[in-house]
């Protein structure tokens, strides 16, 4: 299982996020994503922790707390489906506009 936690303050670091959940257990991978094009941070990050009760209390004890003066939302990261980029010119449908 890996967590999503939203709503990160911009000046948060991996170094910050890691060290927030290692009050938990063992902090396996961390990553802050940045934007392709600007290269700054999205306001998120995703978090792997060594074992799924140490995730789930970190999302029991996180989920809506104040960090670095924003409140953040943990849960359970959900994988992507779908939502892909379209090809351009592409609406849907096959149809071409």
């Amino acid at each position: 299982m890996t967590i999503y936690v939203g709503n990160l303050s911009f000046d948060a670091e991996v170094q910050d996020v890691q060290s927030l959940f290692a009050e938990y257990g063992e902090v396996r991978k961390c990553s802050l994503p940045l934007d392709r094009e600007t290269g700054r941070k999205r306001g998120f990050a995703f978090v792997e922790m060594a074992s799924d009760a140490e995730e789930t209390k970190a999302i029991n004890d996180l989920q809506d707390v104040e960090w670095m003066g924003r409140d953040i939302r943990v849960n359970k990261a959900e994988p992507r489906t779908g939502g892909g980029r379209q090809e351009s010119g592409s609406f849907g449908g096959g149809k071409r506009w």
